[in-house]
């Protein structure tokens, strides 16, 4: 865990440019987590390789440059926007003489910190577990040390480090019993939504691209929103009637970011088969980012990985506001509105999604409406 006495630790950001394309969009949202997860960032070290060194991923000369800077900031962590190997980071720990982090642990680390809910908590632990397993081959002596006796003490022989892999094991499993059960209550409620004729509707999204504020302005609801990535990872559902369309089943998601985690996606899969249960997603998009495209490219990844690519999206393309834009709409070869710019924040373009659910419950009947977009 990042430890965050008062005032918080700093910490040197390191990022190699390895000839991709979002390179520095992925450093811009390094930053935006380490402020997230509240560390104070002291410098910036960037690089270009061709591959990743084995033995310390950014190389001795790179790692001296790093070095330098964490011992001129007196800095406690250094965060790599990059997945280092157990290896890697076991060297560069002692060559920089400092905590390192690389974005999969930073990540992690702000889920721990937000994660509020019984079913939340369970499941950034068990995410947390499965990435520590792969990491607990490290030059700590206790690890080396021979344990006798029974029990918790582990077995004739059993190093410390084979009842850590033991332990956490045991722990990793009862995690998996819990969230099944909560899996199979989350099952159960779904099919009493469909019994009720309720529509289901998920927002999915980038993090930090509006999703509690749209989910608040049209529930009504008080769910916490902040201008800061991962705000909300809780998934909270309301009740909403739409004149013409009935029971609507409203439910908040975690955001989705570059190079998230796949073992967090796993340990949230049963929050996440909310989306690909539903009837419909609302797929918010902040439209005032430059990288909205990539942006709509990832989310749409991770929906694929979960099984929700075939579920119905209505694009919602948010904070309308802060580029000067008025709402609007665009409609699919149905004749339905299959896009919209709004304004969570200011509630502009509300009442076009709130169209958009009456239209999802009737028919499709094929008419000979353009695509373009009407401002209104």
């Amino acid at each position: 865990m990042l430890q965050r006495p008062e005032g918080g630790d700093a910490a040197v950001l390191v990022s190699l440019d390895f000839g991709e394309a979002d390179h520095l969009d992925s450093l811009q949202e390094l930053r935006n987590l380490a402020t997230s997860a509240g560390l104070e960032v002291l410098a910036v070290i960037e690089g270009k390789r061709d591959k990743p060194d084995p033995a310390l991923f950014i190389g001795r000369g790179k790692a001296e440059e790093v070095a330098t800077a964490v011992r001129a900031g007196e800095a406690q962590v250094a965060l790599f926007d990059h997945e280092l190997s157990p290896a890697q980071q076991r060297n560069l720990e002692k060559m920089l003489g400092c905590r390192v982090v690389d974005r999969t642990g930073l990540i992690l680390e702000i889920f721990a910190q937000r994660a509020k809910s019984h079913e939340g908590k369970l499941q950034v632990e068990l995410a947390q577990l499965e990435h520590l397993a792969t990491r607990l081959v490290r030059s700590w002596t206790h690890l080396e040390r021979q344990k006798g006796g029974i029990g918790l003490r582990g077995g004739p022989g059993e190093t410390q480090l084979e009842l850590d892999k033991r332990m956490i094991r045991q722990r990793v499993k009862l995690l998996k019993e819990k969230l099944a059960k909560l899996r199979q209550q989350r099952g159960m409620q779904r099919r009493a939504r469909r019994r009720s004729g309720a529509m289901s509707v998920s927002l999915v999204g980038y993090t930090n691209a509006g999703k509690s504020t749209l989910f608040n302005r049209l529930t009504q609801a008080n769910v916490y929103v902040a201008d800061q990535l991962f705000a909300t990872l809780d998934t909270t559902s309301r009740k909403l009637f739409i004149p013409d369309c009935g029971l609507v089943v409203l439910s908040d998601t975690v955001g989705f970011i570059r190079h998230l985690p796949h073992t967090l996606v796993e340990a949230f899969a049963a929050t996440l088969e909310e989306a690909a249960q539903a009837d419909l997603l609302l797929h918010v998009v902040d439209v005032a980012s430059p990288s909205r495209e990539e942006q709509i490219r990832e989310v749409n990844k991770v929906l694929a990985e979960i099984g929700a690519q075939q579920v119905p999206q209505l694009l919602v393309m948010n904070k309308i506001d802060a580029v000067g834009m008025a709402p609007g709409v665009e409609r699919d070869e149905y004749g339905r509105i299959s896009k919209v710019w709004v304004s969570a924040r200011q509630g502009t373009g509300i009442e076009l999604i709130r169209q958009a659910f009456v239209e999802r419950r009737q028919p499709e009947t094929k008419q000979p409406l353009s695509s373009a977009v009407l401002q209104l």
